[in-house]
């Protein structure tokens, strides 16, 4: 069992590289390289489903810290994948309840999913675009208290968050 979950972390570890690798392109003015990006996201996504059907959600005592992490940012990305990411957002939640996860990653995948249904999020972390130089968050059900719910899944306040990724 230790060699499988061993090879399940390799797999993860070498799809978040090659996710690192293309995730750029995905916002390409070349019809091919975005292509090559959604490919890439929805071959992950449909092996990430295949596993939490045998295997549940690869949680870090699994498979390992930074293996678990790239099963989020998988789940995170598979975008056209909607089922994929509602099954690893349940999964990650009952993570958080039995204290294998942090509430942050769900927080994130909660409101990538939320976009991708398009409905407003909770947290702000998913950007719409740039208004007058500042980036925007796609709309949010409460506006007012997205700082302060994001502070509650150990997220920082958006401005911060804006200005660590602001171009110099």
């Amino acid at each position: 069992m230790a060699l499988h979950r061993a090879a399940l972390a390799a797999e993860f570890e070498d799809m978040a590289a090659a996710d690192h690798r293309l995730a750029a392109k995905g916002y390409s003015d070349v019809p091919a390289e975005r292509l090559a990006w959604r490919r890439l996201t929805a071959r992950h996504g449909d092996r990430l489903g295949a596993i939490m059907d045998e295997h549940g959600r690869p949680t870090a005592d699994q498979v390992g810290e930074e293996a678990a992490r790239a099963a989020w940012l998988i789940a995170q990305h598979a975008d056209h994948l909607l089922d994929v990411q509602r099954r690893a957002l349940r999964l990650l939640e009952q993570a958080v309840e039995a204290g294998l996860a942090s509430p942050r990653d769900p927080a994130f995948l909660r409101d990538r999913t939320l976009v991708n249904e398009g409905r407003k999020q909770i947290y702000g972390t998913h950007i719409a675009g740039v208004q007058d130089g500042s980036p925007v968050p796609w709309p949010c059900e409460d506006p007012a208290r997205m700082d302060a719910l994001r502070a509650e899944v150990g997220i920082e306040p958006f401005a911060v968050h804006v200005a660590r990724h602001a171009p110099a």
